[in-house]
This record gives structure tokens, C-alpha cells and sequence, in this order.
């Protein structure tokens, strides 16, 4: 679209399915390089990525004309085939159902990207879901609590 101008960032969080520990350092990177490559097949502009043993973070700049849903389903659906394919876990891979989407301003970034990048600090003092739930009440979208 000529003369559009947009800046439109989105956090992206989604679990391994019953929040297992199945994220293994060892095809970390490799994982991340894949869903980089989808989000910018897709022509967004990934600005950071970064996972734990049972959660990935994404944070984008994402095109205006997208389905957000669309794109979550794409990385999901295509990185647990690539896992699956591999054979990084013993028996199925999957992703939670949903995820979590989250908007910024331009001038939130840094701190936002700090955030993802520094996940392993934050998780040395709190699990996956109190982190998820506390970004749940900070944004206030209706959710139902989540199941232990």
C-alpha cells in the first residue's frame, strides 16, 4: 500500500503443550533461526527471539495488512514439524493451544527486548506461568486463570 506508514510491535508468547520442559539447549538456536525465517518470509521484521525449556517470546514489527492468528498458527504448525522431523524429543511435539499477543510503543522496545533477552535471569525467581499471568493482569485482556 503506497504512502501507509505503520508501527505496530507485538509480543508473542506460547507454551510447549502441558508446559513441559522439552526446549533442549542444544537446537535452541537452530529453533530460533527457523521461526525467525518464517516471520520474515511473512515480511515482518522479528526484533528479538528467545525461548525457555517450556516458552517462546517473540517480539515483531508486524505488517499491517496480517492476521496475527495466521502467522502464530504458521510458527507454531511449521516449528513442530521441524522439531518433530528431527527428532529433538522422544515421542510428539507440540504447542500449547492460543498464545499471548501483546502490543508496545516504538519507545518501550529497548525494554522489551531487554525483558526477552534477560529470560533466563527472570526465571531464575518466578515459573513460566506467574510471569505469563502477570503480563495477563498488566494488559487486562479477559483470560480465564490458568490450570497449575
Amino acid at each position: 500500500m503506497a504512502n501507509t506508514y505503520t508501527q505496530i510491535y507485538i509480543h508473542i508468547v506460547f507454551a510447549v503443550e502441558g508446559r513441559y520442559n522439552l526446549i533442549r539447549d542444544e537446537f535452541r538456536e537452530e529453533l530460533h533461526k527457523y521461526i525467525t525465517g518464517i516471520i520474515q518470509n511473512e515480511k515482518h521484521k522479528l526484533i528479538i527471539i528467545n525461548s525457555m525449556i517450556d516458552h517462546v517470546h517473540i517480539l515483531i514489527g508486524i505488517k499491517p495488512d496480517s492476521n496475527l492468528s495466521d502467522l502464530v498458527r504458521d510458527i507454531k504448525a511449521n516449528s513442530s514439524k521441524l522439531i518433530n522431523e528431527k527428532k529433538w524429543i522422544k515421542g510428539r511435539f507440540n504447542w500449547q493451544e492460543g498464545f499471548g499477543a501483546f502490543s508496545y510503543s516504538h519507545s518501550q522496545l529497548d525494554d522489551v527486548a531487554n525483558y526477552i533477552r534477560n529470560q533466563k535471569k527472570h526465571h531464575t525467581k518466578r515459573s513460566f506461568r506467574d510471569e505469563y499471568i502477570e503480563l495477563l493482569e498488566k494488559f487486562n485482556p479477559k483470560f480465564r486463570p490458568m490450570k497449575q
